[in-house]
């Protein structure tokens, strides 16, 4: 039995038109795959923290390159904006209090600036500066012994607005909010009652759970990248199936 091939067309252009081929296969899946990777990182982020991380999540940003044109060797990076929080939750970090001091201040949702910027240090309405300043902070030990419940005390300031809602002031230093809630004169009769709000709670250390995965997001699309790229290569040759 004899055999005879032949090329058919210049072979010069046929290995031309297959690398330029390549090189958008190789763009189009290093391109979906990093979207895939960020897009992945942010779900993370959401899924463990809720829709209030939403800005921690959008940190998550992403480059391909090179940026214009194409190439046999493209890359794609992933990066975060806010570095140190990501770390922190990824190895589930040890926090401690820095500068020889005993106790981490955490301000609690009674203490949260609610999204507003200008409201005092870090997010807060109160700082612990502002606590001391005011001479009326006390502290109260969790039963645990490990920690305390920095608190102010309570007053009922003038019922103000149509609905005459009762206002909450905490140690005459800051109203306390207690937002749209269900039962809201019922709410701040109750903390009347208890005749104190707490601030901060103050710990020696906090241990961060382990909540996020970045090396495993990276290590799943360094497995899709190859299949997507063969797929994509066969697209752009016009060898891929109807």
């Amino acid at each position: 039995m004899r055999l005879a091939a032949r090329i058919v067309g210049d072979l010069r252009q046929v290995l031309a038109a297959e690398v330029r081929a390549g090189e958008r296969a190789a763009m189009t899946a290093i391109r979906a795959e990093t979207e895939q990777v960020k897009q992945d990182l942010r779900r993370q982020v959401t899924s463990s923290f809720g829709g209030n991380a939403r800005g921690i999540a959008n940190a998550w940003r992403s480059q391909v390159f090179p940026r214009a044109g194409h190439s046999l060797r493209p890359a794609g990076l992933v990066w975060t904006k806010v570095p140190n929080v990501i770390d922190a939750f990824e190895r589930g970090a040890l926090i401690r209090a820095k500068g020889g001091r005993k106790f981490l201040a955490i301000p609690t949702g009674f203490n949260a600036a609610r999204g507003r910027r200008g409201r005092g240090e870090k997010g807060m309405r109160v700082t612990p500066a502002q606590m001391v300043a005011s001479g009326q902070g006390f502290l109260r030990p969790f039963k645990s012994g490990r920690g305390f419940v920095w608190c102010l005390p309570l007053r009922q300031g003038e019922q103000t607005g149509r609905r005459r809602r009762t206002r909450l002031i905490a140690g005459g230093v800051a109203e306390v909010g207690t937002g749209n809630r269900k039962g809201r004169e019922a709410w701040a009769r109750g903390m009347l009652q208890r005749g104190m709000v707490p601030m901060f709670l103050l710990l020696p250390q906090v241990k961060l759970a382990k909540r996020l995965d970045v090396k495993g997001a990276a290590e799943r699309g360094l497995r899709r990248l190859p299949g997507r790229f063969v797929a994509a290569w066969e697209r752009e040759s016009g060898r891929a199936a109807p």
